[in-house]
C-alpha cells in the first residue's frame, strides 16, 4: 500500500479537513444567537415598532444569513472544490434579472387594479343609504 494510500485510510471517516466538532458549535451558537435577533423585532425593546419594513428588511436579512451559514457549513458547501461558482454565480444572476424585470409588471399590475376597485367601491353617499336602510330595518324589526 502507499504512503498516500495509507495516509487517506487513517482519515477516512474522520472530519478533520471541515473543522471538527468545535466548528459545528460555533455555527450552532450562531444560528440560536440570529434566532433570538428575530424575535427581538417583536419585543417591546424593538426600537422601530411603528415602521414594520425595518423588522421585515431586518429579519429578512437575518433568515438570509442563517440559511448561509446552514448551506456552507451543514451542506459542506464551505469545503467543496470552486466549480460551486461556476453554479452558483449565473444562477444568482439570472435569479436577480428575473426579479428586476418582473417589476414593471407587479407595479402595472398594481396600479390596474388600484383603478378597477375605484371603480366598484363604495362612495359616500352610498355609505350613508346603507346606514339609513340599515337603521330603518331595526326599527321596523323593534315594532313588531
Amino acid at each position: 500500500m502507499s504512503d498516500h494510500a495509507a495516509q487517506h485510510d487513517d482519515t477516512a471517516g474522520h472530519d478533520h479537513a471541515h473543522g471538527g466538532l468545535g466548528k459545528y458549535l460555533a455555527v450552532f451558537l450562531a444560528l440560536c444567537v440570529l434566532t433570538t435577533m428575530s424575535f427581538f423585532t417583536y419585543s417591546a425593546a424593538w426600537p422601530w415598532r411603528d415602521q414594520p419594513q425595518v423588522g421585515w428588511a431586518f429579519m429578512l436579512a437575518v433568515s438570509c444569513t442563517k440559511a448561509m451559514l446552514v448551506v456552507l457549513f451543514f451542506m459542506h458547501v464551505w469545503w467543496e472544490a470552486n466549480w460551486k461558482y461556476v453554479l452558483t454565480i449565473p444562477a444568482a444572476m439570472m435569479a436577480l434579472f428575473l426579479v428586476i424585470m418582473l417589476i414593471p409588471d407587479i407595479g402595472l399590475r398594481n396600479r390596474m387594479v388600484s383603478q378597477e376597485r375605484a371603480l366598484h367601491m363604495a362612495r359616500p353617499s352610498d355609505v350613508l343609504l346603507l346606514e339609513r336602510a340599515g337603521e330603518g330595518g331595526r326599527s321596523k324589526s323593534s315594532a313588531h
